[in-house]
């Protein structure tokens, strides 16, 4: 029986490596490891090392040419992340974040082909995604969904209780009076909200636009298990960007849920700007607002944000240089706006890096060090799932989640 079990593993192995190479180039002229920018001059003969080991075998790379491979992805992910970490990321070539990549694809091909587990396969993917440039028809996408299938179901680890049975209590939201409340209009047309929304600048909560998205009758915790839990993504730890203790960290999706969602006592975020590149089985559960079409860029300049977390999580009040689309999935937040005219009573912080986000604690204020914040004032609402809040540009928004939340968020220009 050992030894039926073992044939069957090497047969599964070499079939998925078979798939795997389906991806690629049938020869190695087919792969140019063109680069978008100039690296230096040791950079090209170790690629073109790595691309020869790939295609040097008729078939898989035997282990000796699988470890070689290993050792020289290892190399070129470390030279490229000194330069990927040595200033400032908008001074990052090109170049250098397609090397990566590609130390990232050659070294989860190595795992691939020494069959051994594809969690590290995966997160090497995910890595080069997330830190590196495109190659090869974005091949590290392709790869990550080729080897998904094969990976056992991630299931959140610490607790056998269902996740949503978790309660964290949150102070109650603000009372809203009538004054103060953000118009709800349902479905309206593309002209009557340009007319008197978009075009005047007001906010408004649209219902009825996003009912027949998928993600409202499939997303859950479970179904992110499922979807994304071993994928490899950037975690906001700390209740507030702002807060002296807030810090980034990767880790799984599984992880993040064991940790942040299910603990009772531990507040970290998911807020990332590519999670439905990197996952598009979720962005296949998403649409894009109709309304985005009136504004001036094209859909491929829509940005669109994932912020998964906690209740107890709140994003300061701050304000951001594009028309933003905020759609609830699950859960609920409390939301209060001010208009940009507002800004200097509501105190933003002097540094550059911040400038975009006030100083006062909007619900809990310091009216001695920030006496004017009273004169300024606001509209707020409790956005509820099914619902997407129209937050026009330099809107200076605040959001605390009163519970576990999904929200999906789309700036246009």
């Amino acid at each position: 029986m050992a030894a039926t079990g073992s044939a069957e593993g090497a047969s599964g192995s070499s079939a998925l490596w078979a798939e795997v190479r389906a991806l690629l180039p049938r020869d190695e002229e087919g792969l140019p490891l063109a680069l978008s920018g100039e690296v230096e001059d040791c950079v090209l003969p170790l690629l073109r090392r790595a691309r020869a080991l790939l295609y040097g075998a008729a078939g898989r790379p035997g282990a000796a040419a699988a470890a070689a491979l290993e050792r020289l992805s290892d190399i070129l992910r470390d030279y490229s992340w000194e330069k990927l970490n040595a200033g400032p990321w908008r001074e990052v070539g090109k170049g250098w974040r397609q090397v990566y990549a590609y130390g990232c694809l050659f070294g989860a091909l190595a795992e691939v082909a020494a069959g051994r587990s594809l969690a590290r396969a995966v997160r090497l993917c995910d890595l080069g995604l997330l830190m590196g440039a495109a190659v090869l028809d974005n091949a590290l996408a392709r790869l990550v969904r080729a080897l998904q299938p094969h990976l056992p179901r991630a299931a959140p680890r610490g607790t056998s209780k269902p996740p949503f049975q978790r309660v964290r209590l949150q102070p109650p939201p603000p009372a809203l009076r009538p004054q103060e409340v953000i118009p709800h209009l349902h479905c309206p047309s593309l002209e009557h909200f340009r007319d008197n929304y978009l075009v005047p600048q007001r906010p408004v909560v649209l219902e009825g636009v996003m009912d027949h998205w998928p993600c409202m009758k499939k997303w859950s915790v479970d179904y992110f298990c499922q979807v994304a839990g071993c994928r490899t993504v950037p975690v906001e730890l700390g209740a507030r960007y702002t807060d002296e203790e807030w810090s980034q960290q990767l880790m799984t999706v599984s992880d993040f849920i064991s940790q942040y969602i299910m603990a009772e006592n531990n507040v970290g975020y998911l807020a990332q700007h590519q999670l439905f590149d990197q996952i598009p089985e979720l962005k296949e559960d998403i649409s894009i607002p109709d309304y985005c079409c009136l504004g001036e860029g094209e859909e491929d300049d829509i940005t669109i944000n994932a912020w998964f977390g906690p209740g107890g999580t709140i994003s300061p009040l701050h304000q951001d240089p594009q028309q933003n689309f905020l759609a609830q999935v699950f859960g609920r937040k409390y939301i209060r706006l001010y208009s940009p005219q507002d800004s200097e009573n509501l105190y933003p912080h002097e540094s550059q890096i911040l400038h975009n986000t006030s100083q006062v604690d909007v619900e809990d204020p310091d009216l001695v060090k920030f006496p004017n914040f009273t004169k300024a004032e606001f509209q707020s609402c409790i956005l509820m799932p099914g619902q997407i809040l129209f937050i026009p540009v330099k809107y200076w928004h605040y959001v605390r989640s009163l519970e576990l939340s999904f929200s999906v968020s789309f700036w246009w220009s």
